[in-house]
C-alpha cells in the first residue's frame, strides 16, 4: 500500500488511488482509479461497472476480506463473512446495505484491501487495493480512470474460462466455433467491427463517469 501524503488518513476526506484487478485474468485486466474516499459503495459499484464496461445486468456484492478462503474458527464456530449489497437484496444475517458504507470504511475493514464480485454465476471477482491517498482538490471529479489494461470481458461469457475460449475462437478463423462466436460477440456488442480484447478507451470511461456522478 502506498504512503499517505501530508498525513491524510482513512478517517479524513481524501482522494483514494486504487488498483482494481480482475482476479486470475491472464493477461491481467486491471484499472487504476482515483475515487473520493467518502463515496458510498452503491456509487463505487457504478464506477466499477463503467471502468470495466459491465452493463449492470447481474447481482453484485462488496467484501472486506478475500472470499472463498476458509476462515479460522472463533470459539469453535466459523464467523460470518460480512458482505455489502444493495439494500433491497439484503436478506441474510451477514448482509449489510452498501448504501451505508463508504469506500474508505471498506478499506479500513480490510486493511487496505477489498473485493467486489459481479455476477454470481460467472463470478467476476475484482481485487481492490489501496495504493495512495491525497488531499481533496475542490472541483475535481468524484472518480476518474487514470490507467489500465485491456477491455473488460463480455457479459454472460461464462467467467474467465468461457471468455478465454471465446477469444481463442475469435482469433482463429479456422476454429470450428469461430463463426458462431463471431455472431454472438456482434450481437452482444451491437457491432460487427473486429473485437479487440486489448483495447481500453480511458477517455470514454471518464466521459461515462462524468455523466454518472
Amino acid at each position: 500500500m502506498g504512503k499517505a501524503e501530508d498525513g491524510v488518513g482513512l478517517g479524513q476526506d481524501a482522494f483514494l488511488e486504487i488498483r482494481v484487478q480482475l482476479v486470475d485474468s491472464d493477461p491481467e485486466i486491471w484499472r487504476q482509479l482515483e475515487i473520493r474516499s467518502t463515496m458510498t459503495l452503491d456509487r463505487v459499484h457504478q464506477v466499477l461497472q463503467a471502468a470495466f464496461g459491465w452493463e449492470d445486468m447481474h447481482l453484485h456484492r462488496f467484501i472486506a476480506l478475500e472470499p472463498f478462503v476458509r476462515l479460522r474458527p472463533v470459539d469453535g464456530e466459523i464467523p460470518d463473512d460480512l458482505q455489502w449489497l444493495p439494500k433491497q437484496d439484503c436478506c441474510d444475517p451477514e448482509d449489510r446495505p452498501e448504501e451505508d458504507l463508504s469506500l474508505a470504511q471498506l478499506f479500513a475493514l480490510g486493511s487496505g484491501m477489498a473485493f467486489y464480485e459481479y455476477d454470481f454465476g460467472d463470478s467476476w471477482l475484482h481485487r481492490l487495493e489501496l495504493v495512495s491517498r491525497r488531499s481533496v482538490d475542490e472541483g475535481a471529479p468524484q472518480a476518474r480512470l487514470i490507467d489500465g489494461a485491456r477491455r473488460g470481458p463480455l457479459e454472460d461469457s461464462g467467467g474467465l474460462p468461457g471468455y478465454e475460449e471465446i477469444m481463442e475462437a475469435l482469433a482463429d478463423p479456422s476454429h470450428p466455433d469461430h463463426d458462431e462466436y463471431s455472431a454472438w460477440v456482434a450481437d452482444m456488442t451491437g457491432s460487427t467491427e473486429l473485437f479487440d480484447p486489448s483495447f481500453l478507451d480511458v477517455a470514454g470511461v471518464n466521459g461515462t463517469l462524468a455523466r454518472l456522478l
